[in-house]
């Protein structure tokens, strides 16, 4: 079964992107067919596989304004196994008009419902909780918050999770969601304190897999590919692969019905 992962936080620069493109390339590595999709108007997710956003004629916008279908869009990247639906300017214009929209919170769910090709399919949001977030938060299997061990970031919390609440109570009562720890630097006493903090907060709703500052992860972005595919013994190309199990266990876990002891005889 295809698993959605909306990957969305309101606060910029948490390394969103980042973690969809390089968790994106970690499954590839383990085997998986992924799908990326760049809902963000910035299009930073388009542009880190090396494409220009400014030359994509059609995009995800047209699957959600025109109910174009999700194969046409789509297109191949130059690493086997992982596809992208690529973002431009447009998505500024589903910002605006999806929500007059009826029922306009299922329209990315429905357009990728059919895709049975993909087990994996990873969502960068842009940082906001408007209409197009709500549309990923809707189709989401599970919902993966990047945050900063810093206070501003562990602040801006409250707003996702209050957006998750809603979203449970009127369109996807079952969609989970976990904390991941980005951009850490464990020389830093506060990044220890508030790492410390999310863990008794949120127990077992933060993966224990953390990302560490890393300047080989801005020079895959320039280069137009993952961590695990530009450096692939850096020490964030390891940290995701271990992302990547973490997450995959925890779907097979989740997935696999608990066996409970019967009753003697």
């Amino acid at each position: 079964m295809t698993q959605l992962i909306a990957v969305t936080n309101e606060k910029g620069g948490v390394a969103k992107t980042t973690t969809v493109l390089s968790l994106g390339g970690a499954l590839v590595e383990a085997g998986y067919e992924v799908l990326l999709v760049d809902l963000d108007a910035q299009a930073n997710l388009t542009l880190g596989l090396g494409i220009t956003p400014a030359k994509v004629r059609r995009s995800v916008a047209d699957v959600l304004l025109n109910s174009a279908s999700v194969l046409s869009i789509s297109r191949e990247t130059p690493i086997p196994g992982l596809d992208l639906l690529p973002s431009n300017a447009d998505m500024g214009l589903a910002e605006r008009f999806l929500s007059i929209r009826q029922n306009y919170e299922l329209l990315l769910k429905n357009a990728l419902s059919g895709l049975t090709s993909y087990d994996y399919i990873l969502v960068d949001c842009p940082p906001s909780l408007g209409a197009v977030t709500i549309n990923a938060m809707t189709a989401a299997n599970l919902i993966l918050i990047p945050t900063q061990p810093e206070y501003f970031s562990v602040h801006g919390l409250r707003g996702v999770l209050a957006a998750i609440r809603r979203i449970r109570s009127q369109h996807n009562p079952d969609v989970n969601y976990r904390v991941l720890i980005t951009m850490m630097d464990r020389r830093n006493r506060i990044h220890h304190n508030m790492s410390e903090q999310l863990r008794a907060t949120f127990g077992e709703g933060v993966f224990q897999t953390v990302i560490e500052t890393d300047t080989k992860l801005r020079e895959s972005t320039v280069i137009g590919l993952p961590i695990t595919h530009f450096f692939s013994r850096s020490r964030s190309a390891i940290q995701y692969r271990a992302l990547a199990q973490e997450l995959t266990q925890n779907v097979q876990e989740t997935a696999t019905p608990e066996v409970r002891p019967q009753p003697a005889q």
